[in-house]
Parts: structure tokens; sequence; C-alpha cells
């Protein structure tokens, strides 16, 4: 019985225009548009560079979609309790990166809230024009190479 009415509704599907782009997949029991299928995890890979605050160059590998901040916080170079990791307004001093100049045209312009942000947490400081805050840079596949300079922790943010 429950083969008949499978083989029913895969002919229907057939003939209906509009359904006959998907897939019915046997091993998941979905329809699935293969517009959008979600890309393989190696195409989503980016890679890119940090200098820790000893002056060491270190691959950090992230996602595209992710923010710079969770890579960082996954390759060890961020404390991930220092940050909530997505919300701007638990940023603290050690969400602030700095961007090589190369790399800050192929980003947007930082937000209102992010430049308000930075300039709190300068403390008086002259803003520097490389500064951004980890959790505000999205990923895409066309940073792919970035370098980024995790700065020391101010000495008000250490316990």
């Amino acid at each position: 019985m429950a083969i008949s009415t499978l083989q029913k509704l895969t002919s229907q599907i057939h003939r209906i225009p509009s359904l006959s782009s998907h897939i019915l997949t046997r091993s998941s029991a979905t329809l699935t548009s293969p517009a959008s299928s979600s890309k393989k995890v190696s195409d989503r890979i980016v890679k890119l560079f940090a200098i820790d605050p000893e002056g060491q160059k270190r691959e950090v590998v992230g996602l595209a979609g992710q923010t710079l901040l969770r890579a960082l916080t996954n390759c060890g170079m961020i404390d991930p309790a220092s940050h909530r990791l997505e919300e701007i307004d638990a940023c603290s001093a050690e969400c602030e990166v700095n961007i090589a100049q190369e790399w800050l045209e192929r980003l947007p312009p930082r937000t209102y809230d992010e430049e308000y942000v930075l300039v709190r947490n300068s403390r008086g400081r002259i803003l520097n024009k490389h500064s951004r805050l980890g959790c505000q840079v999205v990923l895409t596949p066309h940073l792919q190479g970035m370098v980024v300079a995790v700065p020391e922790q101010k000495p008000w943010d250490i316990p």
C-alpha cells in the first residue's frame, strides 16, 4: 500500500512543472531543490592569517558566513569567555582586531554601532582606522588570505 501511494505521488510530481525541478531523494525522503542545495564545507573554507600579540603569524581557518571573531576563537587566539561571540553589546577590547590596509576596502564600512563600541573601547585614544570588531566582520570567499592583527589585551581588560 505504501509503495503504491509513493508511486502515485512520484507520477504526480513529474506531471506538475513547478515540482518536476525538485528531486525526491530516497535516503532523506524530502524534496530538495538543486538551486538551494548547500555547498560542501570544503567550498566554504576561508583561510586567513592572524598576527598574535607576540608577533607570530598563524593560519586561521574559518567558514564563509562565520564571523572573524568565531574563527579566531576556534583557533585559540581569543578567549571565548571574553565575548558572547555575535552580540555587539557584549564587545570588549579583546574583540577588536586590526585589519591590514589592503583588506579594508574589501570589507563593508563600519556600522554606527561598531563605531560607537570602538570609540568607547578606545578610552580616549585616537581611534585606529584599521580597527574593526571581530564579531562584525563576516567571512566571505573573497577575504581568502586576509591578514589581521590581534592586539594585546588592554590593562583595564586583564583580570
